[in-house]
């Protein structure tokens, strides 16, 4: 089965570039192919990407619309969604697979680790982990994967401007079996340093508990984007922006 890799890029030339660096040691990248789908800073990520992926330039900038014209040029059998800032572990792409060969499967996710070793960040990570072991729902941030024929199928990510993945691993349920990969993907916990890290998750706690009473938490998208020139996880007023670039061993 072949495998295209989607990533959604907004003016986050830096953090992309570590994550290609990342997705150049997978074992069988050679077979993959690998999109990028950009908004914002040309220049920056046309130079981090150079030869490495196919760069396309969509309109819109959300995530949602991002990936759905990443997945509507992709190829392959097997559409792997990555953050720009997000790590999978060397055997991804084999795991993927054998995840998929069980009968009924049509997709899934890895388990999720942050990157950087703070106490407050493997805190979050466990509660979260609690969170989809008994969901079965799953976040960008943990790598989704899925059945190209499914996710056509399902019509692909909703226009939302946030919570596309949670939306889209709902729907996934119902299509057949989904799957949590052990081996953990390691994505930045920048978002939650530079914004204070229990302020930033009580902060999703209040957004789910507003999707959950169907409030509306979409209206809070661009406090939680942040503005639309800026990387993702741009710092709130008044917090101290002190993440420091997460690198991969061997990274450029």
């Amino acid at each position: 089965m072949t495998i295209s890799i989607i990533l959604p890029c907004r003016n986050d030339a830096a953090a992309l570039g570590r994550t290609l660096d990342c997705l150049d040691g997978l074992s069988g990248i050679e077979d993959a192919e690998v999109i990028v789908a950009a908004s914002g800073d040309p220049d920056g990520t046309t130079r981090v990407v150079a030869e490495r992926a196919r760069i396309m330039w969509p309109a819109g900038s959300t995530r949602s619309a991002l990936m759905n014209a990443g997945a509507g040029e992709a190829r392959g059998e097997i559409f792997f969604f990555l953050h720009a800032d997000s790590f999978p572990p060397t055997a991804a792409l084999s795991l993927i697979r054998q995840a998929l060969a069980l009968p009924r499967a049509v997709g899934g996710a890895f388990e999720h680790q942050f990157a950087e070793p703070s106490w407050s960040l493997r805190a979050i990570s466990g509660i979260n982990r609690i969170r989809y072991r008994l969901t079965r729902h799953h976040y960008g941030d943990q790598g989704i994967f899925i059945r190209a024929a499914v996710f056509h199928r399902m019509g692909g990510y909703r226009d939302l401007a946030m919570m596309e993945d949670l939306d889209l691993s709902r729907r996934m349920k119902r299509e057949g079996r989904t799957l949590l990969v052990r081996p953990p993907l390691r994505t930045s916990g920048r978002r939650f340093i530079a914004r204070g890290p229990w302020r930033t998750f009580l902060f999703i706690v209040w957004l789910l508990l507003l999707e959950t009473l169907r409030l509306d938490p979409q209206r809070y998208a661009e406090r939680w984007r942040g503005p639309a020139d800026r990387p993702p996880g741009s710092p709130w007023p008044g917090a101290v922006e002190s993440a420091e670039p997460v690198k991969e061993p061997g990274s450029r």
